[in-house]
């Protein structure tokens, strides 16, 4: 992996997962950025209102959408019930390591009125999933995933709802996969391919766990076909930043009265410890954390230049989230040697050399 470089426009790295590159040097997620400017947006907000209009439910919700009080989740609800007056189930599936802001965020976000289920898995199932993710696949939230994706399947069956809605398509906005770049509606297997990276099943089985356990954590099998889940991203230019204000102004949604570890901002991710966690593999992994992503974001709405955002990048990205150690070690059940060891088998030598003071990047962003 040594010929790895960085995106012309942005700053994303040829080592992110399923992005691809133009002739110009230009990441998959800055092209989609430029395309967004002259989409016929009214062709798919006819998408969008066709999509509603077959899934209205006279009887009881017309669709679930996952939330966890953070700004997307909340944007869509608002957009959803507000402007195209569509009754709306929300779900929660209850992080591990759950923080108060996040406590305060989903509460406040509840308070304005809506329905609303708040899944607790099994909490010792979810940690022995989230020690087989972290110590396999160097994702220490895989469980909780898993759950995020197939608990709203679950309810969904139950109940008899037809559509699922997340709030953004990671792949497209920020580099990965195009396979739904033009369509809007996907089933389950992508969700286990692409966003639980195609391990769900090994995770599953190497747990041991009874499948009387694992209610929450197992997709349904039954009246799922006609299931259709997408992501309201793709069905109107999609802005973070302006998420954010709207579930800040009129949700009552409350920042970090500092940066979050590893970036410069302060409003997103902000429910659980295990996200700080995330980010911080997924720098050594791939060389690019919380910071580069979120200065990505930065750059294709132009409130910063690329110049900008190499120094926050430099500034930021990487910091190891510290103060959450002993909830880690105590959560994985693990020594802190054995932690910093399984650390040490993610990082990608080829991008990092060790030091006394933790992993240091061998590249300099160009």
């Amino acid at each position: 992996m040594s010929d790895f470089f960085w995106c012309k426009t942005c700053l994303n790295m040829s080592t992110r997962p399923r992005i691809s590159f133009d002739e110009k040097g230009s990441c998959n997620a800055c092209q989609w950025s430029e395309e967004k400017k002259e989409l016929d947006w009214k062709k798919r907000l006819l998408e969008l209102e066709n999509i509603l209009s077959k899934h209205k439910n006279k009887s009881t919700y017309d669709c679930v959408i996952p939330v966890s009080g953070g700004k997307d989740g909340t944007y869509v609800t608002d957009q959803l019930k507000n402007k195209y007056n569509i009754n709306p189930l929300c779900v929660t599936v209850k992080p591990a390591l759950e923080l108060d802001i996040g406590k305060k965020n989903l509460d406040n976000f509840l308070k304005k009125g809506v329905d609303h289920i708040h899944v607790t898995p099994n909490l010792k199932v979810m940690s022995i999933l989230d020690r087989i993710g972290f110590l396999d696949y160097g994702q220490g939230y895989y469980g909780w995933m898993i759950a995020v994706h197939s608990a709203p399947s679950i309810i969904a069956s139950l109940l008899n709802i037809k559509l699922i809605f997340y709030g953004e398509d990671g792949e497209v906005e920020y580099g990965g996969t195009n396979k739904y770049k033009y369509v809007p509606i996907y089933k389950i297997d992508h969700q286990k391919k692409v966003f639980l990276n195609n391990a769900y099943e090994n995770v599953i089985k190497k747990s041991g766990i009874e499948d009387k356990d694992l209610y929450w954590f197992k997709f349904p099998e039954k009246n799922t076909e006609n299931i259709d889940i997408t992501h309201y991203s793709y069905f109107e230019n999609w802005d973070p930043y302006r998420n954010y204000m709207v579930a800040k102004e009129k949700y009552n949604l409350v920042d970090e009265t500092s940066n979050n570890v590893g970036t410069f901002t302060n409003f997103a991710h902000n429910d659980q410890a295990l996200s700080a966690l995330h980010y911080y593999l997924m720098y050594i992994k791939f060389g690019f954390g919380r910071a580069t992503q979120d200065a990505g974001i930065e750059i294709r709405r132009g409130a910063m230049t690329r110049e900008q955002a190499k120094n926050l990048v430099k500034l930021y990205d990487g910091i190891f989230p510290e103060q959450h150690l002993n909830h880690y070690i105590n959560y994985f059940q693990i020594s802190e040697g054995d932690f910093f060891k399984n650390i040490d088998k993610w990082a990608n030598r080829d991008l990092f050399s060790k030091t006394n003071k933790g992993w240091k990047p061998k590249f300099k962003i160009t």
